[in-house]
């Protein structure tokens, strides 16, 4: 089986000595270089171009975001962000995201090597996923991430749906749920609907602090009011909720109207927030009144929460392979019959729209 080749990109020895060592265990990699900067980069990339980019943002001589813009400009390539997670670094990493970086990883100041070397597994899986991403639309290989720990499911947070505890009423909402490549398909989504459209509540997998730097990126852009989710928030249309990085987001009804929940709670299916715990959540409180629908991501999450969207009556949508990043989440909700349609990224807001 061909590896996937890595080199990395940060201007501290030792992280690169730490991600070289880290991401060389596992069989499945090759490093096949480290620089200090993106000019060392350049000329080890004229004699073999990696599959993967991992790349720091902050460097000198050239910074990570200039250097990403050249890269996606001359020749696109998949790249991992791992930066220190600081205010200023979230704000480059949200950047980096538009530039074309399809995921984040994050690193703090204090404890690196020893963090690093705990989460070594978690970044393995997120290059091999990169390296299977498509850049530019090209037909992506189906990500196949090992199990790291113990999976949990929803069942932690909430029960499942009652059949019995569906009202009809006149608000509409919309769950969706993304992981990797999923900030460019959001973003694609989201600046694509006017004001009038249902309220949406969205789990993005991101680290905490970076949600609210993204949410406030695509206010910018939208003329939805994009907002990170605070507990207690009510889903009204025109609104976009963010569940926010680090705990898990639920929809609650009362009445007539809906509202999240954010609530600490252990990891499920590896994610904190997980697109399962909103999925069911809209199962249970929303039923018909809901449309799900499960986007680029690698792995899992979501599809089996997307199938109780679908048994509790709601309407259901996967997005199709030649658009993902990562065909994972949705070709595993699609096997599970979770999806009612399965359709390109660029259909999905005109259902977005239709269900009002």
């Amino acid at each position: 089986m061909k590896k996937t080749t890595v080199l990395i990109v940060d201007d501290s020895a030792v992280v690169r000595q730490v991600l070289q060592a880290q991401l060389a265990a596992d069989p499945e990699i090759e490093v096949i270089g480290a620089a200090a900067d993106p000019i060392v980069a350049m000329e080890r990339m004229k004699l073999r171009w990696p599959d993967v980019l991992v790349l720091d943002v902050e460097m000198p001589r050239m910074d990570g975001i200039t250097f990403l813009k050249k890269i996606m400009a001359e020749r696109p390539t998949p790249v991992v962000i791992c930066s220190t997670l600081t205010e200023k670094g979230t704000q480059t990493c949200m950047e980096a995201l538009g530039a074309g970086a399809i995921a984040i990883v994050t690193k703090p100041k204090l404890g690196l090597k020893q963090f690093l070397q705990d989460n070594s597994g978690d970044l393995a899986e997120t290059v091999k996923a990169a390296g299977q991403s498509s850049v530019q639309k090209l037909r992506p290989r189906a990500a196949a991430p090992v199990p790291l720990r113990e999976k949990l499911s929803a069942d932690v947070m909430l029960a499942p749906a009652n059949a019995n505890a569906m009202i009809q009423t006149t608000e509409r909402i919309v769950a969706m749920g993304t992981s990797t490549g999923g900030t460019q398909a959001l973003e694609r989504v989201l600046t694509a609907l006017p004001r009038v459209c249902p309220g949406i509540v969205i789990v993005q997998h991101m680290p905490e602090k970076f949600t609210a730097a993204f949410a406030a990126r695509l206010n910018s852009l939208c003329e939805l009011d994009v907002r990170e989710a605070c507990d207690g928030d009510r889903i009204v249309p025109g609104r976009a909720l963010i569940a926010p990085g680090g705990a898990h987001t639920m929809v609650k009804r009362s009445g007539a109207y809906y509202h999240v929940e954010v609530a600490d709670g252990p990891l499920v299916s590896r994610h904190k927030p997980s697109v399962d715990v909103l999925f069911r959540s809209v199962a249970k409180f929303a039923g018909r009144n809901a449309l799900g629908v499960i986007m680029t991501g690698m792995g899992d999450d979501g599809a089996r929460g997307l199938k109780e969207m679908r048994d509790a009556g709601a309407a259901t949508i996967a997005q199709d392979e030649a658009s993902c990043v990562v065909f994972g989440m949705p070709k595993e909700a699609i096997k599970l019959g979770a999806a009612d349609r399965v359709m390109p990224l660029d259909s999905i807001p005109a259902e977005v729209l239709r269900y009002r």
